[in-house]
């Protein structure tokens, strides 16, 4: 019998998630399907509730139905447990299960494009504090930095964001980060800066040390203006694609059955994709 799965949220038409979970079911020899659902967030929760009926094993959810994924859970693993959110939902002996794999998806990233980025897990720098920072200061966190220094334009929302997760996460002003850059092991852009049709993140990268590592959660463009900056300046640079390719990874597992990998030749598909649709190049 098919198994099949889709992606959640308002709206999901841009999803490359169909993409990535298509090429990885035809790799594997899969009876699957993934297919998009358009679920406004007052629908969210019943949407989710009902998953078994609309015979879905289980789905994907993205903005703005993260929060209402999570707070209709049978079970939540600790990352969605920490985070009050969830991205991935599966359904164990008629429970609804969920989980949030985006942390993942960006530390695996880093590992595989950086090997050895959080050698010395002193200081992280990063800039945002929306939902994809959330993440991203957790899985930071759980990678063992000493200090994760949180900028925001909106001072508040640091602190509120970084009251979360305990001492180790300091919360600044967005215009002193080029205060602490000469302290940060990898600095990683989480806001909307540098996205296409935004303003680029506009900082003196100079001011980090040489062995620093410089991620973009973005990727429309592939390479932002920031990475553009920082590999002019010698710095190892990783992009937001693999942070999408590999956070598909557990839901896959959980859904299938099998661990996909993610290849060159996956990214290529990706890569071809973004081309074909002008959002490769700022």
């Amino acid at each position: 019998m098919t198994v099949r799965v889709c992606i959640t949220g308002q709206p999901v038409s841009y999803s490359r998630s169909p993409l990535l979970h298509g090429y990885w079911l035809k790799a594997y020899g899969i009876d699957g399907a993934y297919a998009r659902e358009e679920v406004p967030a007052a629908e969210a929760a019943d949407f989710y509730r009902s998953l078994a009926a609309r015979g879905y094993a289980g789905c994907n959810v993205t903005a703005p139905n993260k929060e209402i994924a999570f707070s209709v859970l049978d079970e939540a693993d600790e990352s969605a447990a920490a985070l009050g959110a969830a991205n991935t939902l599966w359904l164990e002996d008629g429970r609804l299960c969920g989980a949030s794999t985006d942390g993942y998806g960006f530390t695996a990233n880093l590992d595989a494009t950086a090997p050895g980025w959080d050698a010395e897990r002193r200081t992280a720098l990063v800039l945002g504090a929306g939902g994809a920072s959330r993440a991203v200061v957790h899985a930071l966190v759980g990678r063992g930095f000493g200090r994760v220094v949180l900028a925001n334009r909106t001072l508040e929302r640091a602190e509120v964001l970084a009251r979360l997760f305990g001492p180790s996460v300091r919360p600044l002003a967005f215009d002193q980060v080029e205060t602490v850059m000469g302290d940060a092991d990898i600095l990683v852009n989480c806001t909307s800066l540098g996205m296409k049709g935004s303003a680029p993140l506009d900082l003196d990268l100079g001011k980090l040390r040489a062995e620093s590592v410089v991620s973009d959660i973005v990727y429309v463009p592939l390479v932002t203006p920031l990475l553009k900056a920082a590999a002019a300046h010698g710095f190892r640079t990783v992009d937001g694609l693999g942070m999408l390719l590999h956070q598909g990874v557990p839901g896959f597992r959980r859904w299938f059955g099998v661990t996909p990998e993610v290849t060159a030749d996956l990214r290529d598909v990706l890569v071809e994709d973004l081309r074909a649709k002008g959002q490769l190049e700022a």
